[in-house]
């Protein structure tokens, strides 16, 4: 009657099934994992961190390879805070560092500038009124993986805890926070060039 019962703790069942592994902090998931997730993806790569800063620092030649994917049919789709909104401004204010938030995201607009205009590339600023909700919580998505940060109180992004998800079925946590990048993208404002 013991071996069942462990077998039934070690064995993931229901939708923590979706769940690949979780980091304490994002900044201790291996630029590898970043690098095949972003690599083995083929139809969707969404990057909804607000400001997406440190995939040009985390993967190795990400231009080439944004690229590429989008030479190959890949959709790939960048969402960033508006550097210029007001709750941008706020989490300067909370986050206190040198790198503010509205420079992390110019440099990224900066950088997808520098990729030229490629069809199958899009970007897009959150809404103000979802911006509150789109600093809290980021979701990159790649194909049928995710990897998710909710960001803590005052921390940056690299210190934040981070979960690798694999969509199983309908309704896990992959598609809850699927959706709500999905939601977040719907109302946010094209970039214009």
């Amino acid at each position: 009657m013991i071996w069942p019962q462990v077998v039934k703790d070690r064995i993931k069942s229901g939708h923590d099934r979706e769940l690949v592994h979780s980091y304490p902090y994002r900044s201790a998931c291996p630029s590898t994992v970043w690098n095949e997730l972003i690599s083995d993806a083929g139809a969707d790569l969404f990057f909804a961190g607000y400001t997406n800063y440190f995939l040009w620092t985390q993967v190795p030649a990400f231009p080439e390879i944004l690229r590429r994917k989008v030479a190959s049919g890949c959709r790939v789709r960048f969402l960033l805070g508006d550097p210029d909104g007001e709750v941008t401004r706020q989490r300067e204010s909370i986050e206190d560092v040198a790198l503010t938030v509205s420079t992390r995201i110019r440099i990224t607009l900066e950088h997808l500038d520098r990729l030229g205009p490629l069809d199958g590339l899009e970007t897009r600023l959150s809404a103000p009124e979802d911006a509150i909700n789109h600093v809290s919580l980021s979701v990159f998505r790649f194909d049928a993986d995710a990897l998710v940060t909710p960001h803590l109180a005052r921390l940056v992004g690299h210190d934040s805890p981070l979960l690798h998800l694999h969509r199983r079925g309908d309704g896990g946590m992959f598609d809850r926070f699927s959706e709500h990048g999905e939601e977040l993208w719907n109302s946010a404002t094209p970039k214009r060039s």
